[in-house]
């Protein structure tokens, strides 16, 4: 008589099923180019709440292009000429139209090959250490927790990825063109150089898919982050913090929350090149690793924080393509020998 073998039952988890979806819209609608701070709803909510800050500190609170605190109407308050005619702002333009141009091929293949290989891995591993998935029952308190881990998770990946693009100086050329911006406006946040894609997708794959692991492995898939709006919950968090923090509006936090998720005004200390606003504030949203490892820094109300790189070495990073060959020359210095011998104590004691 013929023996029958059940299959065995294949744990799949959450981010292998999100991305065979997301695959699909790729194929249909193509690549999002319309920057999330650009989108209707959230330009509402940072003028809205811009105009709140307005009012409440009687036109003070916003910088000009220099990083000094100023006075103004509304209008400039909003939509200061100063920032939004300099040269800064238009490499920001362009560099960002570069990047969307190559995110389809240097981004979202490393995206969707590194998330579900490690979501698989992960699950992997759990198998073979403690045996078959226990298929726990998923309930809104577990998604909840699901959304919270893999929120934390991404916001340490980002604080490593980052941290370590500061130290470590072939990575630092190509963040330097991050940093290069002089102004800040919501464009910013997407003025990253083409060769920086891979890395930051591979982190964010990375972070998403060891916490899809862990928990598809719990729930042998059948679990979901917890969403409002279709928007994972923790998310909107990052979203509404994060267009603020390429934004010239100066937006505190009370000092104690501020030691715990940071405010948009944290960023503005770590885009500047004061030698006190060196290497601070390296997390997505919250404070907890910059705590931990003695990064954090919460400006005094109305600090000057001058944006960009050192002067001496902004000259070399002010245009679109000077900020497009920076990796590349900075790259060929080191290599010759020329890195901190040419430039001597610019580089060495102004950045590194």
């Amino acid at each position: 008589m013929p023996i029958e073998l059940t299959p065995k039952l294949e744990s799949i988890g959450p981010l292998s099923q999100l991305f065979q979806q997301f695959i699909v819209y790729v194929s249909e609608h193509g690549a999002e180019n319309i920057p999330r701070d650009l989108h209707v709803d959230v330009i509402f909510l940072t003028l809205l709440t811009a105009t709140l800050i307005w009012f409440k500190r009687k036109g003070s609170g916003s910088k000009d292009a220099s990083g000094n605190e100023r006075k103004t109407d509304l209008l400039q308050f909003l939509f200061p000429k100063d920032i939004y005619t300099h040269q800064s702002v238009r490499v920001d333009l362009w560099l960002w139209i570069t990047e969307r141009v190559l995110h389809p091929f240097l981004g979202i293949g490393v995206f969707i090959s590194i998330g579900p290989a490690t979501e698989q891995l992960v699950i992997g591993l759990l198998e073979y250490g403690f045996g078959a998935s226990p298929a726990l029952t998923s309930t809104i308190a577990w998604m909840l927790l699901y959304s919270l881990v893999t929120f934390l998770c991404y916001d340490f990946i980002f604080f490593i990825t980052h941290y370590t693009m500061h130290k470590v100086p072939a990575l630092w050329a190509i963040h330097k063109v991050h940093h290069s911006a002089e102004v800040l406006t919501p464009l910013t946040r997407y003025r990253e150089h083409f060769v920086a894609i891979p890395i930051w997708a591979a982190g964010g794959a990375f972070s998403y898919g060891f916490a899809a692991g862990i928990f598809g492995y719990l729930f042998a898939g059948d679990i979901v982050e917890a969403t409002l709006l279709n928007v994972s919950f923790f998310a909107i968090l990052f979203g509404f913090n994060g267009a603020f923090r390429h934004y010239h509006v100066q937006f505190h936090y009370p000092q104690w929350l501020a030691k715990w998720v940071h405010s948009p005004v944290m960023h503005h200390v770590h885009h500047s090149y004061l030698k006190q606003h060196w290497d601070k504030n390296f997390a997505a949203v919250t404070s907890i690793w910059d705590r931990i490892f003695g990064c954090l820094y919460i400006p005094e109300k109305d600090e000057y924080t001058p944006w960009g790189i050192p002067p001496k070495k902004q000259l070399e990073n002010k245009t679109y393509w000077q900020n497009m060959i920076g990796p590349f020359r900075d790259w060929y210095r080191m290599l010759n020998g020329s890195y901190g011998v040419s430039l001597d104590k610019v580089e060495i004691d102004e950045k590194l």
